[in-house]
């Protein structure tokens, strides 16, 4: 396959992983998207790498991390939800330097521990865990009483500003209580991120207002986001950052299906489209995004 200059087209593994059951004779034959190599890598900000199918990866996770740098992702923050499973998450990443951590319990995890802000400050001064959560309030999935919600997202917020590291915010159908907690417990002061974002562009504002990113997934591609399609032209090049939230919630055009690290490209491609720029110029601007909020140089 002819090469020109310096732009190079993607190994075919990308094009089996995005076929799964596709034998690799006919990925080679997929037509497959060019980048510069030298200057488009991307960074996938929130994934669940414990969960993901590796079917079409032979079960191998060696195999997907293969993928997953053809594919030109330079970094994943893989999300912590729970405590029960964090050692196998914490072995599973072992040994991979492109690979960072959080540590929390999500807040629709009912049936684990729920931890103490010590707990979570012991597990949260590794090296390897750059931030604390994903923590929030979610009033969609959860019902009733939720007071143990906001005290274990109160928690979350102590821990993190006991270790100075970031929150990776989750909220749902809680948009009002979950600005007023961060603000009561001075979240401002160590910031973080607002993952999978949902909302609209006045919630944007005032999570900017303190100190907290914007993160697109993959919902920024489905015909009906218009609020967040909104947000995504209107954020500050500054204040934002891509994910894909793997394996759920496949960006358009695999709405539906297993959601993989690789396909952050789609959110990328997606917020250029909105932005009238590159897809250059969002993964660049993403990935120094994060590797301010994150203080890490990946």
């Amino acid at each position: 396959m002819s090469v020109k200059g310096r732009r190079e087209y993607v190994h075919a593994g990308k094009a089996f992983a995005e076929h799964p059951g596709a034998s690799l004779k006919r990925c080679r034959n997929l037509k497959c998207e060019r980048y510069n190599k030298d200057t488009v890598m991307f960074i996938d900000s929130h994934c669940h790498l414990d969960r993901i199918d590796l079917t079409p990866y032979q079960n191998d996770f060696s195999c997907f991390m293969q993928a997953v740098t053809e594919n030109r992702v330079e970094h994943m923050l893989c999300i912590s939800i729970d405590l029960e499973s964090y050692p196998t998450l914490c072995a599973l990443t072992s040994g991979y330097p492109q690979i960072s951590l959080t540590v929390g319990v999500h807040p629709n995890v009912q049936d684990g521990k729920d931890p103490t802000a010590d707990e979570l400050i012991r597990l949260g001064q590794s090296e390897k865990v750059l931030a604390i959560g994903e923590t929030g309030l979610d009033y969609f999935r959860s019902e009733g009483d939720l007071t143990w919600q906001h005290q274990r997202f109160r928690r979350h917020i102590q821990a993190a500003k006991t270790l100075k590291k970031p929150l990776i915010i989750h909220t749902r159908d809680a948009r009002d209580d979950t600005l007023k907690i961060l603000e009561e417990e001075g979240a401002d002061r160590i910031g973080g991120v607002i993952h999978c974002f949902t909302e609209d562009w006045d919630f944007a504002v005032r999570a900017m207002e303190l100190n907290f990113y914007i993160s697109f997934s993959g919902i920024v591609t489905f015909n009906n986001a218009k609020a967040i399609q909104e947000t995504a032209q209107k954020i500050p090049a500054d204040r934002f950052l891509i994910e894909t939230d793997s394996p759920y919630l496949a960006p358009t055009p695999f709405r539906g299906k297993p959601n993989y690290p690789i396909y952050v490209r789609y959110v990328a491609e997606k917020i250029a489209q909105l932005r009238g720029v590159t897809v250059e110029t969002i993964a660049e601007q993403s990935s120094t995004n994060f590797k301010r909020l994150f203080n890490v140089a990946c």
